[in-house]
């Protein structure tokens, strides 16, 4: 067995990139609470923002060092256990049931050209059954206009109605 990555671990560029983000965010941090300069308030979100960002880094590093055993990797990419011959049991069925269906589903799309609702025409209307299902689909145009307001002239005024009232 081979001596593992010793100190910082695989990812040492993200780990040191991680403490330069936090001493740069924590230095524009301070100097915007201490220093007294007009856009103080800046340089305080500034560095909340970049010791934010640098949890992306230590992330990365911490992501970067964990360690699986090749025994764990063997069932996440699909290779065989060394001295197992095939799938047995009810993992074996399940899996084997699930590659069928899969590859059943798979070979309709490619023998119709794709989902049922991706093509739209009368022959694949008719076998749907589905109401109105042979009917073409016609692109509908509509024209719109802004309209202005206008004066309405149904009202003039008062005058109106009052002189048909009078007779």
């Amino acid at each position: 067995m081979e001596a593992g990555p010793r100190g910082l671990g695989r990812c040492a560029v993200c780990f040191w990139l991680a403490v330069a983000f936090d001493s740069l965010g924590l230095v524009v941090l301070l100097l915007g609470v201490f220093v007294n300069v007009f856009f103080y308030d800046l340089l305080i979100y500034a560095g909340a923002i970049v010791i934010f960002l640098s949890l992306i880094w230590w992330v990365f590093w911490y992501s970067g060092n964990i360690e699986v055993p090749p025994a764990e990797l063997e069932d996440d990419v699909g290779l065989l256990k060394k001295g197992r011959g095939g799938l047995r049991g009810i993992g074996g069925a399940v899996r084997r049931l699930s590659s069928r269906v899969s590859g059943s589903i798979r070979n309709s799309f490619r023998r119709n050209g794709g989902p049922a609702g991706a093509r739209e025409g009368p022959a694949q209307g008719s076998r749907s059954g589905a109401p109105g299902a042979g009917r073409q689909q016609q692109q509908v145009v509509v024209s719109m206009a802004t309209i202005t307001p206008q004066e309405d002239t149904s009202r003039t005024g008062a005058a109106c109605c009052d002189t048909a009232e009078r007779t």
